[in-house]
């Protein structure tokens, strides 16, 4: 096939593992985008993250003394839910 374009029209993925000390980054052209955790289960210093098209969103690190488990976000789009995501914190 000559003159194939592959478009990546957004993955993403089930969950991401991280170690103590670690961060996560999400990153998006598409539009505005936010990230939410419950307030009472994130694993950061904060449960909201956003950024406008095209800006890494970091999440810092995780907060020191956690315990190991899994932390459930919902993931928008210019204010629209458009899927959930996971992050799995590891133990030492």
């Amino acid at each position: 096939m000559a003159g194939e374009k592959i478009v990546l029209v957004g993955v993403l993925p089930e969950a991401v593992v991280i170690d103590a000390g670690e961060q996560v980054v999400w990153f998006s052209n598409a539009g505005n985008l936010k990230i939410e955790f419950d307030p009472q289960r994130s694993p950061f210093a904060s449960n909201v993250f956003q950024a406008p098209p095209g800006v890494r969103l970091s999440s810092g690190a995780a907060r020191p003394g956690l315990n190991p488990g899994s932390y459930r976000y919902r993931l928008l789009l210019n204010d629209v839910v458009i899927g959930h995501g996971e992050v799995l914190l590891r133990g030492k």
